[in-house]
C-alpha cells in the first residue's frame, strides 16, 4: 500500500491510498497526522510525500516512526538526470517546481486528479508520483533505479532520525579541549591567549608587527617581503616554504580554524541539552554524497572528537568501511584480480603481494591516481604497472574520463548519472589560448566523471549499509522508542556511529558488519567482492581512531 500525503487548502492534510497493484485511489482527510500515521503504520505502507525533512520531524516529535517512505523531491532529482530514465515524460518535461531546491508543499484539492489550467500540474504530489513510477517502469532496468530510489528515501528517514536523536556531546569536555588548546574564553572580538601568543611569534619572525594573518592578501604580502614566494595561503603550499615562521603560522591557522569552526560560539549555537543536532542534506552533492546545512557535521576535526561522549551506561559503536572507494572500483568493474587483492583484508597489501608495485604506499598512491586522474609524479609513473595488473578496473575509470571529456554523462551502479559536461569543441578561428582553455575544461570534467562512478557508487553502498543497519536495529528493538534502543547518531561518507546500551555493544558490532555484507550483495550480487568494516566500541569518539 502506498499513501500519498499532501497539504491542501491551507494546512488541511489529504491522504491518497493506492494499492501496490494500482487501481482506484481512495481519499481521506487527516485531522491528526501523528495518530493517523501511527494507526496505519502497522500495515507497513510506503508513505509518499514531497519532502521527508518537512514531514518526518513532526512525526518523530510525537514519538511516531515510519518504516518506509518515498521522498518525491529526492527521487525526482535522480530520475530527472538518470540516463536510465532519459526517455521518460518526467525527464523530458519542462523544468518545474520539483526541480527547485524544495517543492511547494501545499496544493489545492481540485488539482489532485483534475489538473487546473491555472496551476502547474507537476506541483501535485499524486501526479508527480505517477510520473515517477511511470519513469521507473519504462526504464531498461527498473529494478536497478528503483533500488536507488528506495535507498535515497531511506537515507532521508535516517537523516531526520539522527537529527532528532542528536549526537551525544559533552559541553564540559568541549570546553576543556578549547581551554587546553586556546586558553580561557576571550571577550567578544578578542583572540584567545594561545592564539595571540602564536601570532606574536609569526609577526616577529616575518617582521610584520601589524600583520592580520586572517587576511590572505596581507599574509601573501608579508611572506613576499620576507622573501617567501607563495601563490596562495593554503596550508599545503605554505609547508613547501623554508622559514622559521612557517611552523607557527601553520599552528596559528590550525587553531584559528578550530576557533571559528568549533569554538565557544559554535558550542553555544549547536549543542543543546547535551546533543549536537546537525541538519543533514541527503544527496547534497552530485555524486549522491551527503552534505550538512550548518554546524559542519561532516567536518568534525579530530581535536574535538573527544567531546562526543556516550551517555552513562551507554557506548559509541564506531564502524569504518575500510578502503571503500578502491573496493567499489574493483566490484564495479568486475576486475577479479583487484577483487582478489582485497580478499585478505588490506587491499593495498594485496596489490603489493600481486607484484604490481613494491610498497603499500605505492599501491595507495597509484590507486588514488587511478580514481582521481593524477597523471604526473609518482602516481603517473606507477599507472602503467597498475594498468597491466588490473586492466578492467583501470579501463573503466579511463573510459569514464574520456566520456566526460566528450561531454557525455556517466552513471553509477544503481543509476545516478553525472550532470552533462561540455565537449572540447573548437572552431577554425579559435585562438591558441581558447583551445587550451577548452581542453583544460574538458580534462577537468573528465577527472570529475572518472571519480563520479566510483564515489557515486560508494555513496549508494553507504546508503544501503545504513538502511540495513536501521532495519536490523529496529527489528531487535522490540518496539522500544528510537532513543531508548541502539540507534544511529552520526554518518560520515564511509563511517557510522551507533549509540547503544553497553550490554548490547557486541550485538550492535555484529549488526554493523553483517549490514556491510548485505549492502555488497545488494549492489553486486554474487560477485565475491568484500567490504570489511573496522568496528570500535568506545566511550568517546576520539578513542575510535
Amino acid at each position: 500500500m502506498q499513501i500519498v500525503l499532501a497539504r491542501v487548502d491551507g494546512d488541511r492534510i489529504m491522504a491518497a491510498h493506492r494499492s501496490d497493484e494500482g487501481g482506484a485511489v481512495r481519499i481521506e482527510y487527516v485531522d491528526n497526522l501523528a495518530s493517523y500515521v501511527a494507526r496505519h503504520e502497522s500495515g507497513t505502507p510506503r508513505w509518499v510525500w514531497d519532502d521527508t525533512s518537512a514531514w518526518y520531524p513532526q512525526l518523530l516529535a510525537a514519538h511516531v516512526r515510519v518504516d518506509r517512505c518515498y521522498d518525491l523531491r529526492l527521487c525526482h532529482a535522480i530520475l530527472r538526470g538518470s540516463e536510465l530514465t532519459a526517455s521518460s515524460a518526467l525527464a523530458s518535461g519542462a523544468p518545474n517546481s520539483w526541480d527547485r531546491a524544495r517543492s511547494e508543499s501545499r496544493v489545492r484539492v481540485g488539482a489532485l486528479f483534475e489538473l487546473d489550467e491555472d496551476r502547474e500540474p507537476a506541483a501535485d504530489p499524486v501526479v508527480e508520483f505517477q510520473l515517477q513510477r511511470a519513469a521507473v517502469d519504462g526504464a531498461a532496468q527498473p529494478g536497478r533505479i528503483d533500488r536507488l530510489l528506495a535507498a535515497e528515501s531511506a537515507g532521508a528517514l535516517i537523516a531526520a532520525e539522527m537529527n532528532h536523536a542528536g549526537l551525544p556531546w559533552s559541553v564540559e569536555r568541549h570546553q576543556e579541549i578549547l581551554a587546553q588548546l586556546l586558553g580561557a574564553r576571550p571577550r567578544d572580538g578578542e583572540r584567545p591567549a594561545r592564539l595571540d601568543e602564536v601570532l606574536d611569534r609569526v609577526r616577529s619572525l616575518l617582521a610584520a608587527p601589524d600583520l592580520n594573518p586572517d587576511s590572505p592578501a596581507e599574509l601573501l604580502k608579508a611572506l613576499d617581503r620576507a622573501g617567501l614566494k607563495a601563490t596562495s595561503t593554503r596550508s599545503w603550499e605554505l609547508r613547501q616554504l623554508k622559514s622559521p615562521a612557517i611552523e607557527p603560522l601553520l599552528e596559528y591557522k590550525k587553531l584559528a580554524r578550530l576557533l571559528s569552526s568549533n569554538g565557544w560560539n559554535w558550542l553555544d549555537t549547536w549543542v543543546v541539552g547535551g546533543r549536537f543536532r546537525p541538519d543533514y542534506v541527503p544527496g547534497g552533492a552530485a555524486t549522491g554524497r551527503w552534505g550538512a546545512s550548518g554546524g559542519g557535521a561532516l567536518q568534525l576535526p579530530k581535536q574535538i572528537r573527544g567531546a562526543v561522549v556516550a551517555d552513562p551506561g551507554w557506548k559509541l559503536v564506531v564502524a569504518d568501511a575500510s578502503q571503500l572507494e578502491p573496493r567499489i572500483l574493483a566490484a564495479l568493474s568486475g576486475d577479479r584480480g583487484m577483487i582478489e587483492a582485497g580478499a585478505a583484508g588490506d587491499l593495498y597489501a594485496g596489490i603489493v603481494a600481486s607484484g604490481a608495485v613494491e610498497t603499500r604506499d605505492q599501491a595507495k598512491v597509484a590507486m588514488l591516481g587511478a580514481m582521481y586522474g593524477a597523471t604526473t609524479g609518482e602516481s603517473g609513473r606507477l599507472m602503467p604497472r597498475l594498468t597491466r595488473a588490473y586492466p578492467r578496473a583501470i579501463a573503466m575509470v579511463e573510459e569514464a574520463a574520456r566520456a566526460g571529456e566528450r561531454g557525455e554523462i556517466v552513471t553509477t551502479r544503481l543509476g545516478r548519472s553525472s550532470p552533462p559536461g561540455q565537449a572540447a569543441d573548437y572552431d577554425e578561428v579559435a585562438s591558441e589560448s581558447e583551445v587550451s582553455r577548452n581542453r583544460g575544461r574538458a580534462r577537468a570534467w573528465g577527472r570529475f566523471t572518472r571519480n563520479f562512478i566510483v564515489q557515486g557508487t560508494a555513496a549508494e553502498w553507504a546508503l544501503c549499509w545504513m538502511a540495513g543497519i536501521r532495519r536490523r536495529l529496529d527489528e531487535a528493538a522490540g518496539g522500544a522508542w528510537l532513543t531508548d534502543a541502539p540507534h544511529l547518531v552520526f554518518f560520515l561518507h564511509d563511517e557510522v556511529v551507533v549509540h547503544c546500551p553497553e550490554h548490547l555493544s557486541e550485538f550492535v558490532s555484529d549488526q554493523l558488519v553483517a549490514a556491510a555484507a548485505d549492502a555488497g550483495r545488494l549492489l553486486f550480487g554474487d560477485l565475491p567482492a568484500q567490504f570489511p568494516v573496522t568496528v570500535a566500541v568506545v566511550d568517546n569518539y576520539a578513542q575510535a581512531k
